[in-house]
């Protein structure tokens, strides 16, 4: 059986890590719906856009939007951890499945992600494809197509890539400190 100290230090412990989860999701959240925002205003300028382009920027949306249900489950995870110093506390059943939801959505959002991320290397290798080979460096020609809101979206892809992982292993993490008590 714990005592009141082993359910202090998991609280302590879950209280920290939803913290640090909620804040760095937060803080790579405002970057990624500030590169969306600037791609969406970008793609207005009459540009042809690349094959694979559409499909990219939807599945970094659908991973952003993940990440939104992401950042509710560090809150919860906060929550969940003040409970656990409280005189009612939440059954190891019902915290794992917190933990065992958080990491589905995850999951789900990291696999959006990398399809996002095959989606732009793809459309970025085609547009590569299409320049004139021996272009010297530091002329600007028509062929260069690739301008430097293409690699911002897929900077946004990374940084959704990067808060849905921070996510998972905090997850995984707590997960197992949970069934160590």
């Amino acid at each position: 059986m714990a005592d009141r100290l082993d359910f202090q230090l998991l609280s302590l412990g879950l209280r920290r890590m939803g913290w640090i989860r909620f804040w760095s999701q937060v803080t790579l959240g405002v970057v990624v719906i500030g590169i969306l925002a600037t791609n969406r205003f970008a793609a207005t300028t009459g540009k042809t856009i690349a094959p694979g382009w559409g499909a990219a920027v939807g599945a970094t949306t659908l991973s952003f939007f993940i990440l939104l249900y992401s950042l509710w489950q560090g809150w919860q995870i906060v929550k969940l951890g003040r409970a656990l110093d409280s005189a009612v506390r939440p059954s190891r059943g019902e915290a794992s499945r917190l933990m065992k939801r958080g990491i589905f959505f995850d999951l789900l959002g990291l696999t959006l992600a990398v399809v996002g991320y095959q989606a732009y290397g793809g459309s970025l290798f085609m547009e590569t494809l299409k320049q004139t080979p021996g272009v010297a460096i530091g002329t600007i020609t028509e062929n260069f197509t690739i301008n430097s809101i293409q690699i911002l979206s897929l900077l946004s892809n990374t940084q959704v890539l990067f808060a849905h992982a921070i996510g998972l292993i905090i997850s995984l993490w707590l997960l197992r400190r949970i069934y160590r008590n």
